[in-house]
């Protein structure tokens, strides 16, 4: 049983999928039912290059919501046949894990719960390269030790990059990799699979490079210096240029809060603003509005991190209802009213009719081997559960 199954599970929580707040049913409306609402709503934006050619740039996320099986990105057209050569532009875990899918043998995938049409694109898929590139060095990669390690499992692939570099970048900060227990594990990982001979198909991990141009042949980087101490260093570009040729860039260095009709955001900091998760306006904090997770911070940090900073929000709320902060919400027979006159109630997707979901997709994937067979069209999960 997961976390969300305990919580779901409780009498006291109900679940309204199938909702968009600030439709028909506008924030002010659920701030008037409840004592306390919290904007947890997370990061569906990209951020942008902002270089010449962007719109031929694909962005990760959207990749990954291809073959996770996210109804809004089933439309993505891309036609990996006609691809022998990937760069990925950036150096997080959302990077490494689009490289890993594509590096893959499909076979090995067959067993997961890719769907089906990303299994069928990827069988006949023609990539046998993988550039990953990153603006600065080795010692300030985003990504993280176990998905670096997902890609060295990957049988017959051939890991490459810069083993001079990394090697003098580790002397020249050794008492900073030695201080940090992830990072040194991290570098000694990488240098113990780097240059290994292996199969048809590589990997490469790029430093020092920032992307100024996309086109249809790839893309032009220019090369960078480090600037700074090893925990500031910014790059800095030296007026050299390299052509990397690609036949798909991938664009992941990021995402961006986006704001929610009637919450108060800030635009320069691309985040809910908020006092240790106490939604603020103009410095002030706003009675009963919270904010948790990405929304609250910005995206950063992983799973681990995000249910950390949850906890803090959850014990801002307990706070503020022992202190007497908060009024009482509307009864529940109140607030549903409320939402039927909202017409939530006629297309809502409730806590039972998702688990009835998650039995079809369990039970389709049962019959081809998989944990599951995922729905990707919106229109079809809402036939399958009868709304």
């Amino acid at each position: 049983m997961t976390k969300f199954d305990q919580v779901s599970g409780n009498p006291r929580v109900r679940y309204f999928g199938n909702v968009r707040v600030g439709d028909a049913l506008t924030l002010d409306t659920l701030r008037s039912m409840y004592s306390g609402v919290v904007l947890s709503y997370g990061a569906s934006a990209d951020r942008q290059l902002g270089i010449p050619g962007e719109e031929l740039v694909v962005p990760a996320r959207r990749f990954v919501a291809w073959y996770n099986g996210l109804p809004e990105a089933q439309g993505l057209d891309i036609d990996l046949r006609r691809v022998d050569r990937v760069v990925i532009i950036g150096h997080g875990n959302v990077a490494l894990d689009c490289a890993r899918i594509l590096l893959t043998d499909p076979s090995d995938l067959a067993s997961t719960d890719i769907t089906a049409q990303a299994l069928s694109a990827l069988r006949e898929s023609n990539v046998k390269h993988v550039e990953m590139v990153g603006r600065r060095g080795p010692l300030q990669v985003a990504f993280t030790t176990k998905e670096l390690r997902e890609m060295t499992k990957i049988p017959h692939l051939r890991i490459l990059c810069d083993r001079d570099l990394v090697a003098s970048e580790c002397e020249k900060w050794a008492s900073f990799v030695d201080s940090s227990r992830s990072l040194k594990r991290m570098m000694d990982l990488l240098m113990s699979h780097a240059g290994k001979d292996g199969g048809e198909k590589s990997f490469t991990l790029s430093f020092l490079k920032s992307p100024v141009e996309v086109t249809e042949r790839g893309v032009r980087f220019q090369v960078n210096r480090l600037d700074g101490p090893v925990d500031q260093a910014k790059a800095v570009g030296t007026g050299e240029y390299i052509d990397t040729p690609s036949g798909l860039v991938l664009r992941s260095v990021g995402y961006a809060t986006t704001p929610i009709a009637g919450a108060p955001f800030d635009e320069r900091r691309r985040i809910v603003p908020n006092i240790a998760g106490r939604v603020t306006h103009n410095g002030d904090v706003v009675p009963g509005l919270y904010a948790a997770g990405w929304a609250k911070r910005g995206p950063v940090g992983v799973i681990a991190t995000t249910m950390q900073d949850a906890y803090r929000t959850g014990d801002a709320i307990i706070m503020d209802i022992t202190n007497g902060h908060l009024r009482s919400g509307l009864p529940r027979d109140s607030v549903d009213e409320g939402l039927r006159e909202s017409g939530v109630l006629e297309s809502c997707v409730t806590n039972e009719q998702w688990k009835h979901l998650e039995a079809f997709e369990v039970e389709a994937g049962r019959r081809v081997g998989k944990p599951r067979e995922k729905v990707t069209s919106v229109d079809r999960m809402l036939d399958i559960i009868g709304v």
